[in-house]
């Protein structure tokens, strides 16, 4: 299975180790399940990841931060994006995860705003929108 993760699911994952956010990098860790990215992808990543209010929040370094993206980067399933999709969402970086979920064949696009994603005019596509409660519930369903 392979799922592409909006920046949010990432951040919540590192913030708490409770919940379901942090239990899907767990299963991206141990290989259970795959992630896609592109580099708009990981430049988005990087770019929340490395804001000063986040480094505190987390307690950790630019250093560290990379690391994490350099982990995700050996473990994702790489994409190039050949094709801009531009389905007009309030949030122009939303945009990022939508063309990576496509390029890739992604299950399911993982976030924790789905109603971002519900606003544009792409509204029939080959994934699901989900949370990532919601999708941990349906992992484990299937897979426990």
């Amino acid at each position: 299975m392979i799922i592409t993760l909006d920046t949010n699911v990432i951040l919540a994952g590192l913030l708490s180790k409770n919940g379901a956010s942090h239990l899907i990098l767990n299963l991206i860790l141990e290989e259970k399940i795959n992630i896609a990215i592109s580099t708009p992808v990981v430049l988005e990543y990087e770019d929340v990841l490395n804001r000063k209010e986040i480094l505190k929040r987390l307690n950790i370094s630019k250093n560290q931060v990379q690391d994490i993206i350099d982990l995700l980067l050996l473990l994702a399933d790489k994409q190039c994006i050949y094709y801009r999709l531009r389905p007009n969402l309030l949030d122009e970086n939303d945009n990022l995860f939508i063309e990576c979920a496509f390029a890739s064949n992604s299950q399911y696009l993982v976030t924790s705003n789905i109603k971002d994603f519900e606003r544009g005019e792409l509204t029939n596509h080959p994934f699901k929108v989900i949370t990532p409660g919601d999708f941990y519930y349906l992992w484990r369903n299937e897979n426990e």
